[in-house]
């Protein structure tokens, strides 16, 4: 796949999912969290020029700060989550001034990292950045899942709230 059209996906998929995340949603209960960043892995994994054929201990190194990065910047947006249930047993998400600071930082060290690869002369692939954006929501996605299902209610009828005691409803969480 092109560059261009690797750009388009990126730049895509990040609109979509920050403008989703800036508002209230209800958590479905759903196994399918993890299909939109296993495409997008799929799809940079294919292309062979994930790690140029010059300068490979560089690329290399530089791919794999990236996915450090990505990942960290995954956990931080999750937690910087907010996460409530509302008095039916919905649960529902919002991302929070916070999250959006993570994403402007997350930018600024993408951008810092594709710095220090033109400075080190290492060929530089639109995949890498696809590869960091699927480890991102892959964490995130996944850690949010897992907040929200302790809070969502046991067979038995209430079940506990995240952080707070059994049979009580949560409120917003504070950040």
């Amino acid at each position: 796949m092109s560059g261009l059209i690797n750009a388009v996906v990126i730049v895509a998929v990040a609109v979509v999912v920050i403008a989703r995340q800036f508002r209230a949603r209800r958590i479905s209960s759903d196994k399918r969290w993890w299909i939109v960043p296993a495409v997008l892995g799929f799809m940079a994994l294919r292309d062979p020029g994930v790690i140029g054929p010059h300068h490979r201990v560089e690329a290399s190194l530089l791919l794999g700060t990236e996915l450090v990065t990505a990942l960290a910047l995954g956990a931080g947006w999750a937690w910087t989550t907010r996460i409530w249930t509302e008095p039916d047993g919905a649960v529902w998400s919002k991302s929070t001034k916070a999250s959006g600071a993570i994403w402007i930082a997350g930018i600024c060290l993408r951008l810092g990292l594709f710095g220090i690869g033109a400075l080190l002369g290492v060929h530089q692939n639109s995949s890498a950045l696809m590869l960091g954006l699927a480890a991102t929501l892959l964490v995130r996605s996944g850690v949010v899942t897992w907040r929200a299902q302790s809070l969502q209610p046991t067979a038995m009828g209430q079940g506990p709230a995240y952080g707070d005691g059994v049979g009580r409803v949560l409120r917003k969480e504070r950040l």
